[in-house]
């Protein structure tokens, strides 16, 4: 899972500091979800899963389809 969210942001050219910025978190912080020391809570993989516009099952590891589900309508 962890190696998913550092090849997304490697491709996108991001570096852990921006993602982190987007994440309004530290640098450090964000570091630990890469590693897997920390797991990654729930908010951060949908805010993530939104900027990289795809599934939380894809960052999860549990999927190889990156294309997310449709929306829910409101």
């Amino acid at each position: 899972m962890y190696n998913r969210i550092r090849e997304l942001r490697e491709d996108h050219d991001l570096t852990q500091t921006q993602i982190a910025s987007i994440l309004n978190m530290s640098q450090t912080g964000y570091s630990q979800y890469e590693i897997g020391k920390n797991d990654i809570p729930t908010r951060i993989l949908i805010i993530l899963s939104e900027y990289y516009d795809t599934s939380v099952d894809y960052l999860l590891g549990i999927t190889d389809e990156m294309k997310p589900y449709p929306k829910r309508k409101k």
